[in-house]
């Protein structure tokens, strides 16, 4: 299995990120690692999407949730039966931020080990025939910073841009109200996301940090275009209230 995640990831993401840095570049590996990770969240843009997207919504329809938790408190079966009616409806599924977990996990690691063994000996034996061999390694970022070693500026620049995405997926309700349990985690998790990324990342290469930060900013670019599509989506919420 391992020889196979090796194989179907960690190998292309090398190859490409030592074509990026040797022929597109100019061996600067900084700006390689940024273009491949605008590479990579362009590939998965409509993953990303439809999943920031329907987080988006399930917001949306909270107050919707609450009346059906309310409403069918006695009868958990058709709550049940009702709340996913009411996702049937909306077309949104509550799960898929578990989904856009499990895609952005692997990448995640076979990009730790491209970052984190760099343009070593052993991992160069793994490119392809086509892909030239760097004859020498630039591990910095526009010459300014050394990507091999940990960096309190990239570190905070991911922790910055985090904390912005995670700002911005709450709806305005959710920033000003208690909420239900589900919506105070929501909000803690918008300073806890943030205070994990400084611990995980202060003392791994800049490299991994880098990556971290463009596809944060990445996720806040993507997050303000959801926000203004769906800014005049209506929920059914206040139809719902006055049938009852």
């Amino acid at each position: 299995m391992s020889q196979l995640f090796h194989t179907l990831l960690t190998e292309p993401l090398l190859n490409a990120l030592v074509f990026l840095y040797q022929v597109v570049t100019f061996k600067d590996l900084g700006l390689a690692i940024i273009l491949l990770t605008i590479i990579i969240r362009l590939i998965l843009y409509p993953l990303f999407y439809k999943s920031y997207r329907n987080q988006t919504l399930l917001q949306k329809i909270q107050p919707e949730v609450k009346k059906i938790q309310h409403d069918h408190k006695h009868d958990r079966e058709r709550q049940a039966q009702a709340l996913l009616a009411l996702y049937k409806q909306h077309k949104v599924n509550p799960f898929s931020g578990f989904f856009l977990l499990l895609i952005q996990l692997p990448i995640l690691i076979a990009l730790y080990k491209v970052f984190f063994n760099g343009f070593s000996g052993d991992a160069l034996a793994d490119l392809y025939n086509f892909i030239p061999a760097p004859t020498e390694v630039n591990n910095t970022l526009l010459g300014l910073i050394d990507l091999a070693k940990p960096n309190i500026i990239i570190v905070g620049l991911a922790a910055a841009a985090q904390y912005l995405q995670g700002r911005l997926s709450l709806s305005k309700k959710t920033q000003n109200q208690e909420g239900s349990p589900a919506e105070r985690i929501g909000k803690q998790m918008v300073y806890i996301g943030p205070i994990l990324t400084l611990v995980i990342l202060y003392s791994l290469p800049a490299a991994v940090g880098l990556y971290w930060s463009m596809t944060s900013i990445f996720s806040v670019i993507q997050q303000i275009f959801i926000n203004r599509s769906l800014a005049h989506y209506g929920t059914a919420a206040e139809p719902s209230k006055k049938t009852t």
